[in-house]
């Protein structure tokens, strides 16, 4: 903790009200992500509380300050702001524990145990998607679309060593559009965009509040009411097999419409738009699991690659459609196999 926003740090956590009990010489580190964002844990009276250092000009706390309002107002689990100096992008936070689902499932965890966190967390989904967004950036077709190109441009071109011929590009192009199209007339809700395992708490304490505990979310968007589901049941970090996704999907699909949240009433349409986005969504991350790797040198995504090839394939070999990816799939994992990548 010996770098240039260290000083600064402490010296706006020495000027907060001394009712807050902060002992910010214990203070440790408590987590990073794929940003420049980072978090310390410090003990706070008989708690402990966040630090979220989010330097400018790369981050802006103020999208978090909005979204966490929002979710807060229909009931969500999410941290309070305790202080804030936005200028120099620090956020004192409640700690909401220091167990994400990702953890306790690496851990180890009986079914029984991870049964009741996903019911947890799909009825946390249903209450997200009630909040208020309007005036949120919209995940329109233009942000579909652009994301994509993340898929040739990365994963292809760079992390597979294979930039794609005319015909291959064509033939994505086609499916990409498709997967656009289809998406983007999907009703808005607020979006989350990385609800999943990584990102939800294990609430087990009275002082950290309900089950799940909601963070990260500071990206959120108005988009596909879709997204946050796939994000969920086709967590790039944990594998779920068919069985247990079409589970989970089936009651959040109750839920949902018991919730008056718009949601096809036909679950055949239902499970076929939410993995349409997950496809999209997988394809965009084997993008930026590549680019996470080759340009910023975080290859620990690298061995998540393979369930999200995985996830790829089960939709793209359903659909006729998307035959033509499969072919561009089989085409860039034997190149893979061939300069060296074992994942």
């Amino acid at each position: 903790m010996d770098d240039t926003r260290i000083p600064l740090l402490n010296q706006w956590l020495a000027s907060l009200p001394p009712e807050l009990a902060l002992r910010a010489r214990e203070m440790v580190p408590a987590s990073s992500d794929a940003s420049f964002r980072r978090y310390f844990r410090l003990p706070a009276g008989k708690t402990t509380a966040i630090v979220m250092d989010a330097p400018p000009p790369h981050e802006d706390c103020r999208p978090f300050v909005d979204v966490d309002a929002r979710l807060a107002a229909v009931g969500l689990n999410v941290p309070r702001i305790l202080a804030s100096d936005l200028e120099h992008g620090f956020l004192l936070l409640s700690d909401l524990g220091p167990t994400t689902y990702y953890d306790r499932i690496v851990q180890g965890i009986d079914d029984t145990t991870l049964q009741r966190l996903y019911r947890d967390a799909l009825a946390s989904l249903v209450t997200l998607q009630q909040a208020n967004h309007q005036g949120l950036a919209v995940y329109d077709a233009v942000r579909l679309k652009s994301e994509l190109g993340l898929f040739p441009e990365w994963f292809a071109s760079v992390h597979c060593q294979a930039p794609l011929d005319a015909a291959a590009t064509g033939a994505l192009d086609k499916v990409f559009d498709l997967l656009v199209a289809h998406n983007a007339l999907a009703p808005r809700v607020l979006v989350h965009r990385d609800f999943h395992s990584p990102n939800l708490m294990v609430c087990e304490q009275p002082e950290h509040g309900p089950n799940p505990g909601v963070i990260d979310f500071q990206d959120a968007l108005s988009g596909p009411i879709t997204y946050d589901l796939a994000s969920l049941v086709m967590d790039a970090r944990t594998t779920w097999e068919e069985p247990q996704q079409l589970d989970w999907a089936i009651r959040y699909w109750e839920g949902a419409r018991s919730a008056g949240l718009p949601v096809d009433s036909d679950f055949a349409n239902f499970h076929r738009d939410y993995e349409w986005m997950g496809l999209q969504r997988n394809l965009r991350i084997l993008g930026v699991f590549a680019r996470l790797n080759h340009r910023d040198g975080k290859s620990a995504y690298l061995a998540h690659m393979p369930r999200v090839i995985g996830y790829v394939r089960q939709v793209a070999g359903r659909y006729s459609a998307f035959r033509p990816l499969l072919r561009v799939m089989d085409q860039l994992e034997k190149i893979q196999r061939g300069v060296g990548y074992t994942f």
